[in-house]
């Protein structure tokens, strides 16, 4: 089997009509992963899984080969709040985003790991991991693929995870209470202060993913273009290959084998119909054209 059939590439999917509906629309525009949230991600109040949409998603996902799937947390959960309103507010939510990935099958759930604002770095870094851990606690992950992504943020100021040190510090605090890893998204990496632009930049961001948080617990890449610049810290998304990363990046990142293990997940815009399977055919178009060509021209088999 070729490379070009194992690379796992999607985007993030609306669910309306049940989150199984979010396979059939991956289907539709040729995504073989995807990216769901599974209720509102701006109000705290979310409704149970139906039974037989779960039943509908893993027979939808068996049947179509489309995975891992991975659920974005609500926006406003904030595990280091020292709010004490909020940060129940956020245990309850965060508790039932776990459930829901669980009932559904989803392999992923991606969180932003919160503001410190009012706490020191290192207070704000062990409040989050301290309420996660008792916001999952009697949850049975025995059996399942199920994990816990720390996604890596843009570095505005008191965000939780704005460096590959703050997001490895979180994955140890959590390691013994639930299966932890990471998302790591360009557009933040970028705007965050990483180069990821230049070649020689590229192998320095790598080396200290590695160092900090090791390559293999990178399981998901969101893959977003940047409308700013390296270190504005300004968190917006543009359209693959027309941002200020450009498209050389990410043909360079979906065709390094020491990120063959992830998920490739777009989070771009959608300004007009038909952008979802732009975006997926652009990240496609590039990891093809990555890979070693045969006399007709076609992405050799590796």
């Amino acid at each position: 089997m070729s490379r070009q059939a194992k690379k796992r590439i999607g985007i993030h999917l609306a669910t309306g009509g049940g989150a199984h509906t979010a396979v059939e629309r991956a289907q539709a525009v040729g995504a073989n992963t995807f990216q769901i949230f599974t209720s509102s991600p701006r109000m705290w109040r979310a409704a149970p899984v139906a039974p037989a949409h779960a039943a509908q998603m893993r027979a939808l996902r068996a049947q179509h080969d489309i995975g891992p799937g991975v659920v974005h947390a609500n926006y406003l959960i904030n595990l280091a709040s020292q709010n004490e309103d909020v940060l129940q507010k956020s245990a309850v939510a965060f508790r039932g985003e776990v459930q829901r990935a669980l009932a559904l099958g989803m392999e992923y759930l991606v969180l932003h790991p919160g503001s410190w604002k009012g706490l020191s770095r290192d207070e704000g870094l062990r409040r989050a991991a301290l309420a996660i851990e008792h916001a999952v606690e009697g949850l049975d992950f025995a059996g399942q693929t199920f994990q816990l992504l720390i996604e890596n943020t843009a570095g505005s100021d008191f965000s939780l995870g704005g460096s590959f040190e703050q997001v490895g510090e979180m994955i140890a605090l959590l390691r013994t209470h639930l299966p932890v890893g990471t998302c790591l998204d360009t557009c933040h990496t970028h705007v965050s202060g990483y180069d990821i632009v230049s070649e020689t930049g590229w192998e320095e961001t790598v080396a200290q993913i590695e160092q900090h948080i090791g390559l293999q617990n990178v399981r998901v890449w969101h893959m977003n273009d940047a409308k700013a610049a390296r270190g504005s810290k300004l968190d917006r998304h543009e359209h693959i290959g027309e941002g200020m990363i450009g498209a050389g990046p990410f043909r360079r990142l979906l065709n390094d084998a020491r990120f063959d293990h992830c998920a490739f997940v777009a989070e771009t815009p959608v300004d007009e119909p038909g952008d979802i399977e732009k975006n997926v055919r652009a990240l496609q178009g590039l990891y093809a054209a990555g890979q070693p060509q045969d006399s007709r021209g076609s992405a050799a088999p590796q």
